[in-house]
């Protein structure tokens, strides 16, 4: 009883200091366009990309129909959200999870010519994202639409 008492409360003071810390993880240096396009997802399922040859676990549609002023607004007034690069055609946010401060970084790069924003969300850390990364990026076509 003893032993597994200190088990319960080890494991609770490491989820807790996870909370605390967080599990931000470092930025990514890679981040950015390379050649015209966003990075390529890695083979882990906790990414999702609309710009090149991403398979299905991965490819999502690019907004289409908005502008990236729009999305800048939207993203300023997100919640746990923090734009992290802001240039003429690229947007750098990191969004935070709410309980152990996961990081993920979500790109996105417009090309007006073709009117579309293309967009890459990926997890920092871990593996599997259980599909939080597509979910966030169609939670935002959801916000950005719904005024349309």
């Amino acid at each position: 009883m003893w032993f597994s008492g200190r088990i319960m409360y080890a494991s609770f003071s490491l989820l807790l200091g996870f909370s605390i810390i967080g599990c931000t993880g470092n930025r990514p240096t890679e981040l950015g366009l390379k050649d015209g396009y966003l990075r390529p997802c890695p083979s882990s399922p906790n990414c999702v990309n609309s710009m090149g040859n991403e398979d299905e676990t991965h490819r999502i549609e690019p907004f289409r129909g908005v502008s990236l002023a729009e999305l800048r607004e939207l993203l300023q007034n997100e919640e746990r959200v923090e734009i992290v690069t802001d240039h003429e055609n690229y947007l750098h946010a990191e969004f935070t999870s709410l309980i152990m401060r996961f990081v993920d970084d979500v790109e996105f790069f417009s090309v007006a010519e073709e009117q579309v924003i293309h967009v890459r969300s990926a997890s920092r850390l871990g593996r599997s994202d259980l599909g939080a990364n597509r979910r966030r990026v169609e939670g935002l076509r959801t916000k950005l639409l719904g005024g349309k």
